[in-house]
């Protein structure tokens, strides 16, 4: 495969990892930034953007991220909380009052950002420009009388858990997410990344495609179907119907807890400048920031009786042999659906993010075996 960018010396089993996932896997489009020490050691990219069209991707080429979203609300959480504007430990209801009814008075922020709030999904069917316009899923969140007591258990919370700590920064900064985000830190350090993608970077869009033999989702009435499409208002894993993961109008929604856009360059460069600080700026969050952030909130079986081997700090997901290595204990980060995964780590130094049109599958090998070899670079 002819792919393009570099690697600097030591980091070359990085650009011949990249390479053989085009022979080993049904890659289509991709790429791979690594940052290490706070400077860019690996940017690589390679293949079709666009298989309807033969558009070759670009180094600046932007790609749906499904759940990475929640590691940039999460990032938006910890530096609120850094600045002494939240408290992680302090009920939702501090912040949002309206939230506190049906059993919901003693969910805390970091219960929220755990995954253990007992709202993984809503009861309303709310419809695409419901969702679309934040506020009726507001409403619905503050309706909802949780599926167990909250803080006993955990369950993935998919599109609620961007809407529920997206309020909170809300109510704190008078932005969304996504706003606040790119006004504290995509702005400011350039970075290709969105919760909501500007009308302008549509036409230059990666558009999706499925790979053969990926799993189909149980029913409609299933609790992991709603959980991931909204009761059904989002289509997955529908690509090209209405709104479908390749509609412009479901890309330049909000969807803070499944709709990230972004390049790899810009993704990791999120998490570099997490973790170590980019362009010669200081880190954004703090030693004593990240230790909160990956001290283990949720583990194990969930409510659903799933252990896919997940562990999860507030709001980040943490490496775990099972189900996502990374390079240690103080990794985070956050993977999306059909591969793409994105992660920070201060104690190594780095920046990470690979990001792909096929969709595989959730957890597949592609982005595992370029981790591995930023390990072997590093050990080198």
């Amino acid at each position: 495969m002819q792919y393009q960018g570099w690697a600097d010396e030591g980091f070359g089993a990085v650009a011949d990892a990249f390479a053989r996932n085009f022979t080993d896997f049904p890659e289509l489009g991709a790429a791979v930034t690594v940052y290490a020490g706070g400077r860019k050691v690996a940017d690589l990219w390679g293949g079709v953007a666009d298989e309807e069209t033969g558009r070759p991707w670009k180094q600046d080429t932007v790609v749906p991220a499904f759940s990475c979203a929640k590691g940039i609300v999460s990032l938006c959480a910890h530096l609120l909380a850094q600045e002494g504007r939240l408290d992680l430990d302090a009920p939702v209801s501090r912040y949002w009052p309206e939230f506190a009814q049906h059993g919901k008075e003693a969910v805390t922020c970091r219960m929220a950002l755990g995954h253990r709030a007992g709202i993984p999904a809503l009861d309303p069917v709310l419809g695409f420009d419901e969702i679309a316009a934040w506020t009726p899923v507001i409403r619905a969140i503050e309706e909802q009388k949780p599926l167990w007591e909250p803080g006993t258990s955990y369950e993935y919370h998919g599109h609620v858990f961007g809407f529920l700590v997206g309020e909170v920064v809300r109510r704190i900064t008078g932005l969304t997410p996504g706003a606040y985000f790119r006004r504290a830190v995509g702005d400011r350090l350039g970075l290709r990344a969105w919760l909501g993608l500007p009308e302008e970077e549509t036409a230059g869009c990666a558009r999706l495609v499925e790979a053969a033999g990926r799993p189909a989702m149980p029913g409609p009435e299933h609790l992991l179907t709603r959980i991931v499409t909204m009761n059904g208002a989002l289509v997955f894993p529908g690509l090209d119907v209405p709104h479908g993961w390749n509609d412009p109008a479901l890309l330049r929604m909000e969807l803070p807890g499944a709709g990230a856009t972004a390049s790899a360059g810009g993704l990791a460069g999120v998490y570099a400048a997490a973790a170590t600080g980019i362009e010669g700026r200081e880190r954004l969050l703090t030693r004593d920031t990240v230790t909160d952030a990956v001290r283990e909130v949720s583990a194990g079986a969930g409510w659903l009786g799933f252990d896919a081997g997940a562990r999860w700090g507030s709001g980040f997901l943490l490496g775990s042999p099972a189900f996502r290595p990374m390079l240690g204990e103080r990794s985070f980060g956050n993977d999306g659906a059909g591969g793409q995964f994105a992660f920070g780590d201060d104690e190594f130094g780095v920046g990470f993010a690979y990001l792909a049109n096929r969709m595989i599958g959730h957890g597949d090998a592609r982005a595992d075996r370029l981790v591995a070899a930023v390990r072997t670079c590093l050990d080198g």
